[in-house]
């Protein structure tokens, strides 16, 4: 019972950083072309930029870029989580044989 309630915490706290980071950096990378828009002679490559990155988030979201966002957040998160549970495994398995 102790290495499954140690396997679901592993596993709450991987896939909770693990959908926060790109969720993170990607709010980062929009706001930082949003600060170098305040730049006169950048605001046009500023704004192509962001234009680009809500394409292809609202690729990713089914013609949503916050959609895209939690997509991409989720399939970080389901990944991450996969990695943890075979790490796990392996971990119990080295333990035991």
């Amino acid at each position: 019972m102790m290495t499954i309630l140690s396997l679901l915490r592993s596993l709450l706290v991987t896939a909770t950083l693990s959908f926060a980071v790109p969720v993170s950096l990607i709010f980062a990378v929009h706001g930082l072309l949003a600060l170098v828009a305040c730049i006169p002679f950048l605001k046009t490559l500023s704004h192509a930029l962001t234009a680009q990155v809500t394409d292809i988030l609202a690729i990713f979201g089914n013609g949503s870029p916050l959609e895209g966002v939690i997509v991409i957040g989720l399939t970080c998160s389901l990944v991450a989580g996969l990695f943890d549970t075979y790490v796990f495994y392996q971990h119990q398995d080295s333990h035991n044989g």
